[in-house]
């Protein structure tokens, strides 16, 4: 664990001498004498050596290590040098159990090699932010976290925390009582006569929040003191401004479930997807968050079977439609006639309808839809749905509501919309699954390459703006190391990404090999992705249409040639592309030594980095 997690500055002193407080103990637990001894490097430790590291007196000191040895928990020695020492009752190698470490006024938890039941404990209320490539965990603790904790009551909340830090952090535990109460105040429900009503806990909240927030846009007119008449269609507008002022609206409106769909699975979900699919099950709703490979597509057929209703699948490109149908088939009871894809190429409307984003939320098609009764609504790559194109898709109803996404982030900060639209994240830590072996953790190395040639060096310095990524981007000297990596791993398969059509082309002439873009046709495109996956074919060079537009294979090695420019979600998509239960994957990411693609390169990755993965650098020197 770097030291800076541990810095002794004034708030964190204070927050962490809270932190190892515990009921009716004073400031010393064993937990905290341990991470004195950790401090000092030695087992033993004097009672000025407590002093000094609680900031206490002395005498302050004596009395909390004298409480702790009432209890049975340290032992203490008269030695020579000083009249006594203190060491742990049960002497144990402190380099390898796990200490935890709460910072309350942050909302941070820092954890030294947690057990798997510590961070599962953990994700039920904290979002996994960091890891230091070690054994150093960080969670943060959101408000959306506790909103969509597991749980009925703020007791049983509280019992999972104490569980997950191995003590009582009463700030923190005042903070989580107040956001689990937040998300209780509003609920949208259906009125007898079947209109839908906003509904408040209390008058106070209503006058002080909904009403202040709302206009005639979202509500007709008030009921009562705690009750408003919301227009239809604009749930989804409401929704999102409370959330975004601070209370989630639980959204228990009696929606048809349309005809039951009895749906078996072929497979034995495994048990973080059972996990998933349960917390689905409980809240009705929410985004299934985890790394490319870990089967959100599967789990998300666990839940179709769960619902057992007809179902909506909302997808960005007719490629990922023929997919799920592919899929549904492969994995699940449904027949061929039970499934129906609707996009620009096929429009059949069935029991399991597939769709894109763009023809769901055309007028002239979205009608088609509203006229059926879904029991389950699926975003997958749902961190399409804030756009202003795929948002319409949002307004069609339905009871339960599923989205799919290895990371919801978006550049503009707009993912909050997406867990008011859909749903709130349901996921487990990447590092959870690296470990337990359900998803290989690939090896990410950053390579900075020189010039291919001084011409494009001496057009990059005159160059601005975009076009000066584009020419650092373009590099004519990744050809030469491409060349030298896939000579390096002669028995790999491996998938090459390019941001720009010409350097696509570039390569996939310099290699001889296809280069598969949105230029390609639908057949074409099918072809290749077939022969690859079948092992016909070990190299492709792939454009932007393979980050989400498609389903590709997995590869034993990807080379990102071009694409730093975009987003963190595009880096994981890339990285996910070698991600199997099978390891050694390899990922390199190549920028122009010397521009604006180093930083690039950092700022992508380094969000992967965050997630366990290990990155690595290395100049290219020739």
């Amino acid at each position: 664990m770097t030291d800076e997690r541990y810095s002794d500055s004034s708030d964190d002193s204070d927050e962490r001498r809270n932190a190892e407080s515990t009921d009716g103990d004073g400031p010393l637990s064993l937990s905290s004498f341990h991470d004195v001894c950790q401090r000092e490097g030695r087992p033993v430790v004097t009672a000025g050596a407590v002093a000094r590291a609680l900031d206490v007196t002395h005498d302050e000191a004596s009395d909390y290590l004298e409480e702790l040895y009432e209890r049975g928990e340290v032992e203490r020695m008269s030695v020579s040098t000083d009249p006594v020492v203190w060491y742990p009752s049960e002497l144990e190698d402190l380099t390898e159990r796990e200490r935890v470490v709460v910072f309350p006024k942050r909302r941070e938890i820092v954890v030294d090699r947690p057990s798997q039941f510590t961070r599962a404990q953990l994700t039920q209320f904290a979002h996994h932010a960091d890891t230091n490539g070690e054994s150093g965990y960080r969670y943060v603790v959101r408000p959306e976290d506790v909103w969509q904790a597991p749980h009925d009551t703020f007791e049983a909340l509280a019992r999972t925390m104490r569980q997950a830090l191995g003590q009582r952090s009463a700030a923190l535990e005042e903070w989580v009582e107040s956001q689990f109460d937040r998300a209780r105040q509003f609920r949208l429900v259906t009125h007898p006569d079947g209109y839908t009503v906003l509904e408040a806990r209390s008058p106070e909240v209503m006058g002080n929040v909904a009403r202040q927030k709302l206009d005639e846009e979202h509500v007709h007119a008030p009921i009562s003191e705690t009750e408003d008449w919301v227009r239809e269609g604009s749930e989804a507008a409401i929704k999102r401004i409370l959330y975004e002022a601070g209370y989630p609206v639980r959204d228990e409106r009696d929606l048809e479930s349309g005809d039951d769909l009895p749906i078996d699975l072929r497979v034995r979900l495994r048990d973080y997807q059972q996990t998933w699919v349960d917390r689905f099950d409980e809240a009705g709703e929410g985004v299934f968050v985890g790394p490319p490979g870990s089967g959100k597509t599967v789990a998300a057929m666990g839940a179709m079977a769960r619902v057992e209703g007809e179902t909506l699948v909302l997808v960005p490109s007719r490629d990922l439609a023929r997919q799920w149908e592919e899929s549904l088939l492969e994995f699940t009871s449904l027949e061929a006639d039970q499934i129906g894809q609707y996009h620009g190429g096929i429009k059949q409307v069935r029991p399991v309808t597939i769709a894109t984003y763009q023809i769901a939320g055309m007028d002239r098609h979205r009608s088609l839809f509203d006229d059926r009764e879904w029991g389950l609504l699926v975003f997958d790559e749902v961190h399409h749905v804030p756009s202003d194109v795929y948002s319409r898709s949002t307004r069609l109803q339905s009871r339960h509501r599923l989205g799919l996404s290895a990371s919801p982030i978006r550049e503009d900060d707009r993912q909050a919309e997406i867990f008011t639209l859909v749903g709130p994240p349901i996921g487990t830590d990447w590092e959870a699954l690296f470990e337990a072996g359900f998803v290989a953790e690939p090896e990410l190395e950053i390579r900075y390459v020189p010039w291919g040639d001084d011409e494009q060096r001496n057009a990059y310095a005159s160059a601005e703006g975009r076009e000066k990524y584009r020419i650092a981007a373009s590099n004519r000297g990744k050809v030469d190391e491409v060349r030298y990596l896939l000579s390096a791993h002669p028995q790999s398969k491996a998938l090459i990404f390019v941001d720009y059509l010409e350097q696509g082309r570039e390569l996939s002439d310099a290699l001889g090999v296809p280069f598969l873009s949105g230029e390609t046709p639908h057949h074409e495109r099918r072809r290749l992705l077939e022969s690859f996956r079948r092992d016909e074919r070990d190299l492709l060079v792939v454009s932007r249409v393979g980050d989400e537009g498609i389903d590709l294979p997995t590869a034993d090695l990807a080379i990102v040639a071009s694409g730093l420019g975009g987003s963190r979600r595009q880096g994981t998509q890339r990285a996910g592309r070698t991600m199997r239960p099978t390891g050694g994957a390899l990922v390199y990411v190549l920028a122009t030594r010397g521009t604006r693609e180093e930083d690039f390169a950092r700022r992508q990755l380094q969000h992967l980095g965050r997630k366990g993965m290990t990155v690595r650098e290395r100049t290219v020197e020739r």
